[in-house]
This record gives structure tokens, sequence and C-alpha cells, in this order.
């Protein structure tokens, strides 16, 4: 009687322990989509070339076939604690020169020397 009570306990044992959550336990940091940063953007000029801004930037994770003129990178950072942080950056292109950024980073335009 006592094995058939503990061969019907021992399952409820196990997943309610299951479900804890260890504070020792170890989580990774998780990276996705594009590492983006305000030092790539402020590297980038209106008038590059696609190939340029490839060359800064890498290749954008979305490419529209519906708006070929339109680049977007977007990049998603989930850290120890389960906390996600989203970045966006959509580039946009006329006659294949870079005419506008927008998105969480600014491209800093003019000399800055008034």
């Amino acid at each position: 009687m006592q094995k058939i009570l503990l061969i019907l306990c021992l399952p409820v044992l196990i997943i309610s322990c299951s479900s804890l959550e260890f504070p020792a336990t170890y989580r990774i940091v998780v990276h996705q989509g594009n590492i983006i940063s305000q030092d790539m953007i402020d590297k980038l000029t209106l008038g590059m070339t696609r190939q340029q801004v490839q060359f800064v930037l890498g290749t954008p994770l979305i490419r529209d076939s519906f708006h070929q003129d339109r680049w977007d990178y977007y990049y998603s950072v989930r850290d120890s604690e389960g906390k996600t942080s989203n970045k966006h950056v959509s580039l946009f292109f006329v006659d294949d020169h870079l005419h506008e950024v927008a998105g969480d980073y600014r491209l800093v335009t003019g000399s800055g020397g008034e």
C-alpha cells in the first residue's frame, strides 16, 4: 500500500519542484536580428549607395519585396533577467542612394561647427 501511495505521489512532487525558479539558475543573454548601435548609424551619410550602407550595417533583416527602396533592421536583446529590449531602424533609398533614416536611432546631419 505504501509503495502504491509513493508511486502516485512521486510524479506530483516532481512536477511541483520543476515549476520553482531557483535563484542560482544561469540564463544566457539572447541577441536576435542585426546588431545596430548609434556609432554605426553615425557612419552613415545621406547619399550613400546601397553597397556602402550594407558595408556599414550589414545585410538588412527585412527586404520588403513590395517596397524595394526600404530596408529594415531589427535588433532584440533578452537579458539574463528575462527583460527584452527592441530596436528598429528603417532606411529609405531614392535612386539607389540613402535618402532617409527613421526609427530608434537618428542620423546626425550638419557640420556641428557653428
